[in-house]
């Protein structure tokens, strides 16, 4: 898997060195002479899923366009720890003063896919997909979700304009329209919208099957238990896919899953991953 480096990614990496080099890298500068070589490599102190390797590149050929950087594995692999996956050659300099922001980008994006996989792991053997959220970091949520698809996740919508999400504050403001909110709610956005899917908020089983009976593509099935996840399911019944949301961990996933949903989705994977443990060692020339 690549990113594609776009205009906003780079914006993203000139800031990140900006921020961290300012006036320039007085330890490095004052410490390694110009004409140092080095070599160095990228080395998990646990077991990873890669994301993030592209960035990596751009901030070192960034510094300096003659460094080597050389990746043994893609995005999306799994890497034991111990096991090298980067080797940085060249310059020491410029090494040096890239380190910490490429270990950066490295150890939460690979956070993110290693947190999405052990989701991922849980559903085995149910048709469930595990999808992400709009819980990002400002800034980064095409890095975040990109690293949830190199953990096995798939991608829900990116942001406000690509699918119509019908919320119960939405639903609030038109309470008094008939027949129901909802029918309200889906009819006006598939005239506005009639491209886009459009998915209903329910939290309860009366608006699952007000959001099926005004034929919803999707029903988000909001903080239910299981008994009323398996219900809202045989309601469905094919008519409209369903999606789980709230109170998802790695201990209720595999029962979420279980009720046969099609969906869960899962904050948690981007708004509170944990960086993983990666480090750069120079080797001895």
């Amino acid at each position: 898997m690549h990113l594609d480096f776009t205009p906003r990614l780079e914006r993203l990496v000139n800031d990140a060195l900006e921020e961290d080099i300012g006036t320039g890298d007085a330890t490095t500068l004052a410490l390694i002479p110009d004409d140092s070589q080095a070599s160095a490599l990228f080395v998990p102190r646990e077991s990873i899923v890669l994301a993030g390797s592209d960035l990596v590149e751009w901030v070192f050929h960034k510094l300096d366009p003659s460094l080597q950087v050389r990746f043994f594995f893609g995005d999306g692999t799994l890497i034991a720890a111990g096991q090298p996956f980067c080797q940085v050659e060249g310059n020491a300099g410029p090494i040096l003063t890239g380190e910490r922001v490429s270990l950066n980008f490295l150890q939460r994006l690979s956070g993110i896919a290693s947190a999405t996989l052990e989701f991922v792991k849980l559903v085995e053997g149910t048709h469930c997909k595990i999808l992400d959220t709009r819980k990002t970091l400002p800034g980064w949520r095409s890095l975040e979700k990109y690293a949830v698809a190199c953990g096995g996740g798939q991608n829900h919508r990116n942001g406000l304009y690509d699918l119509i999400l019908i919320k119960d504050n939405h639903l609030t403001t038109l309470r008094y329209e008939k027949p129901n909110a909802i029918a309200a709610a889906i009819l006006r956005a598939r005239a506005q919208f009639p491209k886009l899917k459009v998915e209903v908020e329910a939290d309860t089983l009366e608006q699952v099957a007000q959001a099926i009976e005004a034929k919803a593509d999707i029903v988000l099935l909001d903080n239910m238990t299981l008994k009323q996840l398996r219900q809202a399911v045989q309601m469905a019944q094919g008519r409209c896919q369903t999606e789980a949301s709230g109170g998802v961990n790695l201990t209720s996933i595999r029962a979420i899953a279980e009720t046969g949903v099609d969906f869960v989705s899962v904050g948690a994977i981007t708004h509170s991953a944990r960086a993983v443990d990666i480090g750069l060692d120079f080797e001895n020339l």
